[in-house]
């Protein structure tokens, strides 16, 4: 199967925007992620300069850069970066939703990627979600809360979307709670006092 990539789209969109990110807050606990990166293309050579751009000043120049293949069509094997090179590999044993970085002088750190498809406001979770210091949760994880969280949404909003295509409240085919008359007996009700 190929895989066609709009390779002027991307670019323009990298080049004037920068990268959108989280970064876990400096402290002693060490968790699982160092943060979240939610790209706007899957198009590495587009998506990488500005987020290195953005974590060199953060945390020093990164040369390194390793993803798993299954959520990047096309993988370069360098990235131009500000008059330097960026190294990128590809690991299928690498968590898919990770993206690790890699400094010779600073050391590494782990990012959540999230898919550039993903709503605003699961975006805004998963980037809330991925900078907890010390937090247990991987990236394989958090994306699976994700959905799971996604999923109940998407049902609440059905169930609310039902009850009020049918008028409100769900009508018992048992008849009114104890206690309350149904339509029947308050017509006899009314015409037994009007008598």
């Amino acid at each position: 199967m190929a895989t066609t990539l709009d390779r002027t789209a991307p670019r323009e969109l990298a080049a004037e925007f920068p990268a959108r990110l989280s970064l876990t807050p400096k402290t002693t606990f060490a968790g699982q992620l160092d943060g979240a990166w939610w790209p706007r293309s899957r198009d590495l050579e587009a998506e990488l300069p500005p987020l290195a751009a953005v974590l060199d000043e953060a945390w020093g120049r990164i040369t390194r850069v390793t993803v798993n293949p299954t959520r990047w069509p096309v993988i370069p094997h360098t990235v131009p970066v500000a008059g330097r090179t960026l190294h990128v590999a590809w690991f299928t044993e690498q968590d898919p939703d990770k993206l690790i970085l890699l400094s010779y002088t600073v050391g590494r750190w782990d990012l959540l990627v999230i898919p550039p498809e993903t709503a605003p406001a699961a975006a805004a979770r998963l980037m809330a979600a991925a900078a907890i210091p010390g937090s247990v949760l991987t990236a394989g994880g958090l994306m699976t809360d994700e959905a799971a969280i996604g999923r109940g949404i998407r049902d609440a909003v059905r169930r609310e979307a039902t009850r009020e295509g049918e008028g409100g409240a769900c009508m018992s085919p048992f008849g009114p709670p104890p206690g309350l008359p149904d339509d029947t007996s308050r017509r006899a009700h009314r015409t037994d006092a009007e008598r």
